[in-house]
């Protein structure tokens, strides 16, 4: 059961930079053995001297995701944490992970709840470097906790994972974070608006095979409504 629960993709968790204040996210892929890697200052906390830390090359690139991805949780989120990490591969090759965590309390249509991505990109180079093969799997974790009258307490939480992959030429427009960036948004959009039919809708059809709507409150259309807007509302 541990096992499982390691595989299984868990929520983020934050923490913050003891050199520069700000909060980042923890992964697997800035672990080190019980520390954890900032995105700000490149450091250990608790300290280590050998952690994994990207080569200096990769580490300009790494400073500059955080920066642009830091801007784009700010356009589509309105808020939360982001947080990028690069590693090296073989040869030139490297991956990367990309993170973002928004919660949300006290929302007209949600008590609590929280949304959290976790993209992870594989960049294989092709061509001498002029060209490069770029792998993404998008992993999303909802939670929403919604107290109203005419239903209750009702949970909704879900796991949604989607891939995709394309290949780009590499030159002064499209840099590897133009690649990466549009890959990620265009997924991650993707996945906001197909959200509400393939959860809330759902949920709605087996809540309603599971009892009859004279049973209890009634989760008709005015409620899955609340709950569409307020997935909408929640990935802003």
């Amino acid at each position: 059961a541990a096992e499982l629960r390691r595989r299984a993709p868990q929520p983020l968790e934050e923490a913050k930079c003891k050199d520069t204040g700000r909060a980042y996210l923890l992964c697997d892929y800035n672990r080190d053995g019980d520390s954890h890697r900032s995105p700000w200052s490149n450091k250990y906390d608790p300290p280590i001297d050998d952690g994994f830390v990207p080569s200096e090359k990769l580490r300009r690139l790494e400073v500059e995701a955080n920066t642009l991805f830091d801007c784009y949780r700010e356009l589509y989120f309105e808020g939360g944490t982001s947080s990028v990490y690069l590693w090296e591969l073989d040869g030139d090759d490297f991956a990367g992970c990309f993170l973002i965590k928004k919660k949300v309390s006290g929302h007209e249509f949600v008590t609590e709840g929280c949304w959290d991505s976790i993209h992870v990109v594989e960049v294989n180079l092709e061509d001498n470097g002029k060209a490069a093969n770029y792998k993404l799997t998008t992993t999303v974790i909802l939670t929403m906790d919604v107290q109203k009258e005419s239903v209750g307490d009702t949970n909704l939480s879900g796991t949604l994972t989607r891939t995709a992959e394309k290949r780009s030429v590499i030159d002064a427009e499209h840099t590897h974070m133009h690649n990466m960036g549009t890959l990620i948004e265009d997924t991650e959009t993707d996945i906001r608006v197909n959200m509400d039919a393939l959860y809330i809708q759902k949920t709605r059809e087996v809540v309603n095979n599971i009892r009859s709507p004279q049973t209890g409150p009634s989760q008709g259309a005015a409620f899955t409504a609340s709950l569409n807007e307020a997935v909408k509302r929640h990935a802003r």
